[in-house]
């Protein structure tokens, strides 16, 4: 019986398979992260009959539907990033709410003050926890001059992730060094889908190119995301100057938004600029640019990265353990070395002047992009929470907040 059956089976058992799922931004902001949380939520009502109950902070205006029932978590606007909310822990309210749900399993997706206390409370009714693991947080702390917090940082990281039974890695390094610093955790590996119905070279348009002010035949460059300088845009500026001082002006897409579009736009006038988009807007846009540059390197997968090769474009991007689970050099993608302009801008010069290289890297890229099917991915997840049902969970020492190690663990 596999484990998406074992799950059906339990939820068959009277009641529904219960799962209480904790976010630092489950719908208000839109984000790679948020959607993945959404897509897995759906698939588990829709594929196991699971009911699940959603905590996080939210605001007025949520960017979509949340999928499952989402009860909302106090929380605060983040001083440098007032698009994101900080969750302030679990009151009391929330705290009656879950042992009233009466949850079999508890996922935390964010090492917050919200999940910390979703993990003790998981103890205490002696349920297992399932950790994903979606950013990076100790890389962001430099672009917002807060790098003499990363040893602190790190050190809380770790050991909430020890704390877990289970913690999904998006690729096999981020998980290889998970298992070196949280040695008491189960880690799986758990990456991301594309919806290839959605991001196809079909969706490409000569005529959105020429209502935007592209020709048909001169490469576009696109940026595609979260506007905020984590993305890499100080890298991604400077990489286009240099495009343009060795001749000529570049065409430049930016779809997407965020606080540092001002920013950008003021750094590269000539940039056509879509905002935020979605569905076959979005999917639309991306298909019509022809080079992806994307010199972020504080992801933990990179989603765009995949829809990006699913849409058919050629790939230019920071060499980094998410791209290179995803991407070869020099054969489906140009990695470059993270923040060095130069780097990025000889890459891109080589992709727009030889089409053959660039030819086959779209072709290349597009087809290592067909193994991602959500219907799988989402199924690998599922997987891993029939395991943690059916396991022995390690004890946890609060007083020195780490785990104790079990026999077998990391297995």
């Amino acid at each position: 019986m596999t484990a998406v059956e074992r799950l059906k089976a339990i939820s068959a058992k009277g009641r529904p398979l219960r799962i209480a799922l904790f976010s630092g931004n489950y719908n208000y902001t839109l984000d790679g992260s948020n959607l993945t949380l959404n897509r897995l939520v759906g698939h588990l009502q829709d594929r196991v009959g699971a009911q699940v109950r959603v905590y996080s902070p939210t605001t007025r205006r949520p960017a979509f539907p949340p999928a499952g029932d989402l009860i909302s978590a106090p929380s605060v606007a983040i001083p440098f990033r007032p698009d994101y909310r900080l969750a302030l822990g679990m009151p009391a309210r929330i705290r009656r709410d879950v042992e009233a749900f009466r949850p079999d399993l508890v996922h935390v997706s964010a090492p917050d003050l919200l999940g910390s206390a979703a993990l003790r409370l998981a103890r205490d009714l002696d349920v297992p926890v399932v950790a994903t693991l979606h950013t990076h947080f100790d890389t962001y702390l430099d672009y917002y001059g807060l790098g003499w917090l990363v040893p602190l940082v790190q050190r809380r990281l770790r050991a909430f992730y020890s704390a877990c039974d289970f913690v999904l890695a998006p690729t096999p390094a981020i998980a290889d060094e998970v298992r070196v610093h949280c040695t008491s955790a189960r880690v799986r590996v758990w990456a991301r889908g594309v919806d290839s119905t959605l991001f196809n070279p079909d969706r490409r348009r000569n005529d959105w190119r020429r209502a935007h002010g592209f020709e048909d035949d001169r490469p576009v460059i696109v940026f595609i995301g979260r506007v905020v300088m984590e993305k890499g845009l100080a890298t991604f500026v400077e990489t286009i100057r240099r495009l343009e001082a060795r001749g000529g002006a570049s065409r430049i897409l930016i779809i997407g938004d965020g606080p540092a579009r001002r920013w950008l736009k003021q750094q590269l006038p000539g940039a056509v600029f879509t905002g935020l988009l979605s569905g076959e807007a979005l999917a639309t846009a991306l298909a019509s640019g022809d080079i992806l540059l994307n010199p972020s390197s504080t992801e933990t997968f990179g989603n765009v990265n995949l829809e990006a090769m699913a849409s058919g474009l050629a790939i230019v991007c920071a060499d980094a353990p998410n791209t290179r689970a995803l991407l070869r050099h020099g054969v489906s993608a140009m990695l470059c070395r993270p923040l060095d302009p130069g780097t990025f801008c000889k890459a891109v010069s080589t992709v727009i002047d030889d089409t053959a290289l660039r030819n086959q890297l779209r072709r290349e890229a597009h087809k290592l992009s067909g193994a991602y099917r959500w219907s799988e991915i989402l199924d690998n997840a599922v997987d891993v929470y029939g395991e943690a049902l059916s396991v022995r969970r390690a004890p946890f020492d609060w007083k020195h907040n780490m785990s104790i190690p079990a026999q077998a663990t990391n297995s």
